[in-house]
């Protein structure tokens, strides 16, 4: 079905967001589809970091590598195929130490350059205007248009609005949206049961001929204080390029996480990278290191049943989606991409039959 629809807001320029987008465009060409996003580049937790000083690989400091389940293998062929035969993902290689899963049914991929290029990828397919460093405030209804207000104060008036950023801050919106979360309790409660783990994140960046010293590309570590996982950037996607230096990143488990949740992530990342000498002696010190703090890591507790998405209002139409509606992997992202396009269809063909 090739059909036009009223201008779609998404806010959020994540995994999900991207695949809403990339999807309302396959089926409404004409459509006009503005994309909003609080960071300076595309991605979410699906963002790829490059360094500012050194002449190195690029960190992915959020989600690492694609597992791909028998459940999604069917389910989401076509995505995974577009994604491999462009030389987006490709298969994971290297040696991944203290790796738990062992299912022979689930497949691992990696981003040769980086993980958001995965994002990017869905974006660029939409063709959606896209604003960055949007970081929405306010959701306003008057009449049959949804307003969305920035913190810069810049406003954008959409038909219909998709919210994909983590669940606490869709509770946090000023605006109407909270009057219309108030008189939905039952969905509000639903809400606010939604839990996520916090992390945070360091990349280490160093010059061409920097020698490591390890040569696998991911460890898990279980049973340091701190530290959960490490990875060699350019070792994990099976990268060799002599004009760049390596990379790592380093995770820290969700117990060290949320512990020192309220602290600031540069605060942080000495006692990070003491914990990462001790476990990982033989590793260089970095030529760049560049710390984040995942307030929202992964869900932790799912919106109730897992719909893939929420209606929060039909008139205009404001939606809820996200992995908080499925899970938190590239293909719980999808799943719940695929369930708000279809809403979104559903709702508009309802429209255009009155």
């Amino acid at each position: 079905m090739k059909t036009a629809m009223e201008r779609v807001g998404i806010v959020g320029a994540g995994m999900t967001g991207a695949t809403v987008a990339s999807l309302l465009r396959s089926e409404c060409a004409e459509s006009k589809l503005v994309v909003l996003d609080k960071g300076r580049g595309v991605g979410g937790r699906m963002s790829t970091s490059r360094s500012v000083k050194a002449n190195s690989f690029p960190v992915d400091l959020g989600a690492q590598y694609i597992s791909i389940t028998e459940t999604y293998k069917e389910k989401h062929r076509r995505f995974h195929e577009e994604l491999i035969s462009a030389g987006i993902l490709t298969p994971l290689r290297s040696e991944i130490e203290g790796n738990r899963s062992r299912d022979p049914s689930v497949s691992h991929h990696v981003a040769p350059q980086g993980v958001s290029s995965i994002v990017k990828h869905f974006l660029n397919q939409s063709e959606a205007e896209l604003h960055t460093c949007e970081q929405v405030t306010q959701v306003n209804v008057t009449g049959n248009t949804v307003e969305v207000v920035s913190e810069g104060g810049n406003t954008y008036q959409c038909g219909s609005l998709v919210l994909t950023m983590p669940v606490p801050q869709i509770l946090q919106l000023k605006g109407t949206i909270a009057d219309i979360i108030d008189s939905k309790p039952d969905v509000k409660k639903k809400l606010e049961m939604v839990s996520y783990s916090s992390r945070f994140a360091v990349g280490l960046f160093y010059n061409p001929g920097t020698k490591i010293g390890y040569t696998w590309g991911g460890k898990y570590i279980p049973e340091d204080s701190c530290i959960r996982f490490v990875a060699i950037e350019n070792i994990k996607r099976n990268l060799n390029n002599p004009k760049l230096g390596p990379s790592v990143v380093v995770h820290t488990n969700v117990p060290f996480g949320m512990e020192h949740l309220e602290q600031d992530k540069n605060v942080m990342v000495p006692t990070i990278l003491q914990h990462l000498r001790d476990v990982l002696p033989e590793l260089p010190e970095p030529d760049e290191i560049k710390g984040h703090k995942w307030r929202f890591s992964q869900v932790h507790k799912a919106y109730e049943d897992s719909p893939g998405c929420v209606v929060l209002n039909e008139n205009p139409l404001i939606l809820l989606a996200g992995d908080a509606f499925s899970h938190s992997t590239m293909d719980g992202c999808i799943q719940s991409a695929i369930s708000t396009k279809e809403a979104l269809l559903k709702v508009h063909s309802t429209k255009s039959n009155i």
